[in-house]
C-alpha cells in the first residue's frame, strides 16, 4: 500500500524513497473525488503525518475540486484547467509533479483524470519519468477506474478509448450501486466481461474503499508500458481527436454590483432539480449565498454546513448534488475570483447551444433581490 511510515537509514536519517503515483480514471460524475476524500481519514488513522497530493485536470476554466479538496485537508492540490491531461497537457505532467514534490513533499500523488481520459498515455509518461530518474523519485503504483453503476452505459458507448482504458486498469471500483439493485450490478459486470480482460473489481461503500484495496496495487498492466504501445495507429488517432469531443462545456459567470449579494437560491435549486441527466452530465460551481437564501443537498438527510463567508462549492452529477462550505482558511482560486457565481457545465454532445440560450434567457441563474446582475455564458469546447 505504499509507505505509511518513512523508513530511515542506519544513521537514523529519513531515507528518500520514490513517491508512489496512483492514476484514477472514470467518466464524469463517477465519484472519483469522493473516493479520494474518503481515503484521507483512513491514511491519517494509520499515520497522522501522512501527506496526500492531488494532481488533476478539469474541463473548463474553473478550479473547483482543488478548493473542495483543500477544504478537506488534502495536503496539496494542483489543477490543470481547460484540457485533457492525457493529450495536450501530458507535457505539463513532469513540471507539475516536480512542483508538488518540491513544495508538498507528499507520501503519495494521485493523478485524477476528468471524463474519459486515456490512462495508457499517462502511464507511459509516468514510466518515462521513472526511467529518467532511475526510479529514485517516482513509481507507478496502479491504475484505478471508477464506474457509476447507475448511469454507466457500457464500453461500447465510448468506443475505442474506454476499451483501452479498461485494458490498462488494475482495479475497477463499482460505485453508486446501492440504489439500483443486484440485477443492474450483474448487467454492469457482464458488460465488463465483454472486453475479455481479467481485471480485479470491488464495490465501494457509498464512495469508500478500504485503503489496503485501493492503494499498493503494484501495477502489473501499466508499469511496463512504454511509448508506442497501447493500441494500433488507427486507434491512437481516434483517441487523439475523438474522446475530447464526447462532451461540450459551458463557462458561466454571474456578477453583481452590491457587495454581499448572493445568487437567487430558489432559482438555482430549481435548475439543479430539473436539469435532465441525459443532457447535463456535470455542474461545478463556486458561489455566494446571501442572507436571504438557503441551499440544500439533493439528499436532504445530509444538512449543508453553514458557511460564515457565504461562499459554497457546488458539485452536481447526474441529478445529485452537494454544497460544501468554503473553509475560512482556504484561499480561493483566482479562477472564481470575486464573482457571485462561477460555474462549469459539462453537457452531452450537441447540447451546448441549447443550454447557452436557456441560461441567457434568464430565470435560472440570477441574483437575489431586485438587481439582475451580469450573466456571461461562454462555450469552451
Amino acid at each position: 500500500m505504499g509507505d505509511l511510515h518513512p523508513s530511515t537509514t542506519p544513521n537514523g536519517d529519513n531515507e528518500q524513497k520514490p513517491i508512489p503515483i496512483t492514476i484514477l480514471t472514470g467518466f464524469l460524475g463517477a465519484g472519483k473525488t469522493t473516493l479520494i476524500l474518503n481515503l484521507l481519514p483512513q491514511l491519517r488513522a494509520l499515520n497522522p503525518n501522512y501527506t496526500l497530493a492531488l494532481l488533476k485536470n478539469e474541463f473548463g476554466d474553473l478550479a473547483v475540486d482543488s478548493q473542495l479538496a483543500s477544504s478537506s485537508s488534502i495536503s496539496s492540490v494542483k489543477e490543470l484547467l481547460n484540457g485533457c491531461i492525457c493529450c495536450n497537457l501530458v507535457g505539463s505532467l513532469s513540471s507539475a509533479l516536480k512542483e508538488l514534490r518540491e513544495t508538498a513533499r507528499p507520501d503519495r500523488v494521485i493523478i485524477e483524470t476528468s471524463g474519459s481520459a486515456f490512462p495508457a498515455t499517462l502511464a507511459m509518461e509516468v514510466n518515462r519519468l521513472v526511467r529518467e530518474t532511475g526510479g529514485r523519485e517516482w513509481v507507478l503504483d496502479g491504475v484505478v477506474s471508477v464506474i457509476d453503476v447507475e448511469n454507466w452505459g457500457g464500453y461500447e458507448d465510448v468506443s475505442f478509448t474506454a476499451r483501452l482504458q479498461a485494458r490498462y486498469t488494475d482495479l475497477v471500483v463499482l460505485n453508486k450501486w446501492e440504489g439500483v439493485g443486484e440485477r443492474r450490478v450483474e448487467e454492469v459486470v457482464d458488460r465488463l466481461g465483454d472486453l475479455e480482460v481479467e481485471t480485479a473489481r470491488v464495490r465501494s461503500d457509498r464512495g469508500r474503499v478500504e485503503v489496503g484495496v485501493l492503494l499498493g496495487l503494484d501495477s502489473s498492466l501499466a508499469a511496463g508500458l512504454v511509448e508506442g504501445e497501447g493500441g494500433n495507429g488507427e486507434g491512437e488517432h481516434e483517441h487523439d481527436h475523438g474522446h475530447r469531443n464526447e462532451v461540450e462545456v459551458l463557462s458561466v459567470e454571474l456578477k453583481g454590483t452590491q457587495k454581499g449579494k448572493g445568487v437567487d437560491a430558489g432559482k438555482l435549486m430549481g435548475l439543479l432539480g430539473k436539469a435532465p441527466k441525459d443532457e447535463v452530465y456535470r455542474i461545478k460551481a463556486v458561489l455566494t449565498v446571501g442572507g436571504e437564501g438557503e441551499v440544500k443537498n439533493s439528499d436532504e438527510d445530509v444538512p449543508v454546513t453553514k458557511s460564515q463567508s457565504g461562499r459554497y462549492i457546488l458539485n452536481w452529477a447526474f441529478g445529485r448534488w452537494t454544497f460544501t462550505a468554503m473553509g475560512g482558511g482556504v484561499k480561493e482560486h483566482e479562477s472564481s475570483g470575486e464573482s457571485v457565481l462561477r460555474m462549469t457545465v459539462v453537457l452531452a454532445r450537441y447540447e451546448s447551444t441549447k443550454w447557452k440560450r436557456k441560461l441567457e434567457a434568464g430565470g435560472l441563474l440570477e441574483l437575489e433581490g431586485d438587481e439582475r446582475g451580469e450573466l456571461v455564458v461562454r462555450k469552451i469546447n
